[in-house]
């Protein structure tokens, strides 16, 4: 379905039980809303779930020029108003992960609780001169000319060797991704800088990361939960950077526990 917020028009599914708890999944970079297909059947007995596509993702508006977390924060809060969701569990890896400290932190009214998986809370220095290579390629080539490193980033290699017909999945929504988008919302995401910031967040907090992602490694987890008070982390093993997807299992029965304890 589709909701006009913030200026753009939203891509969204709202299922699971009516009148419970809204819990919001918030996807990746390159990525869309169908990402989180495998939470799905164990949050719907128990929540409403509303996943969406993030500015320039999916069925969602992508419009050209540069994106800020403020900006994708707004679409967010702006995608709840509209539908006329009060507060709620946010789920977010990744960029994701990222947009909800943006909530946390300056809209902390809209939430419950808040998960961030699989992401960080500063992007370094030396990191810069990758994303403008990951904006310049995407720029000259597409995104194809960066599938097979992301896939590489996102799957341990055992896992890209089992499961092509998953991977292949998540090869589709990487490729149908709007270059403007994922230009946009890389130029968000080099901009991240909340990790001095943490220590105000006053949501109950589940951090969860595999332990071989190589793009937010585990120590950027474990500098949030430094920060974040009463924060707990949940490391995954046999997991690189889309943990819920790789080992869906064990994100799934983490965030239950977690999501129940609320």
């Amino acid at each position: 379905m589709k909701i006009r917020a913030n200026g753009i028009n939203m891509n969204f599914e709202l299922s699971g039980k009516k009148d419970a708890p809204v819990v919001v999944l918030s996807h990746s970079l390159a990525s869309s809303l169908a990402m989180w297909d495998a939470q799905i059947e164990v949050l719907e007995p128990h929540y409403r779930v509303l996943r969406y596509d993030t500015r320039g993702h999916g069925k969602t508006d992508a419009p050209s020029g540069k994106y800020t977390l403020d900006m994708l924060g707004d679409d967010a809060v702006c995608l709840l108003d509209a539908l006329s969701i009060d507060v709620v569990h946010w789920v977010g890896l990744s960029m994701g992960g990222m947009i909800g400290q943006c909530l946390a932190l300056y809209h902390a009214d809209h939430l419950y609780s808040l998960a961030l998986c699989d992401t960080a809370a500063i992007m370094p220095d030396e990191n810069q001169p990758v994303w403008q290579e990951h904006i310049d390629t995407a720029r000259s080539r597409g995104l194809q000319g960066l599938m097979q490193s992301t896939m590489e980033r996102w799957f341990t290699a055992p896992y890209l060797d089992k499961n092509p017909s998953t991977v292949q999945l998540i090869r589709r929504q990487f490729l149908n991704t709007p270059v403007e988008g994922y230009i946009g919302c890389s130029e968000a995401i080099r901009a991240l800088n909340y990790l001095e910031q943490l220590s105000q967040i006053n949501k109950s907090t589940l951090i969860i990361v595999g332990e071989q992602d190589p793009g937010t490694p585990v120590a950027a987890s474990e500098a949030m939960r430094e920060r974040i008070p009463d924060s707990r982390l949940v490391v995954l093993p046999s997991a690189a950077h889309l943990s819920n997807v790789e080992q869906s299992e064990a994100f799934n029965n983490a965030l239950m526990g977690f999501l129940r304890e609320i």
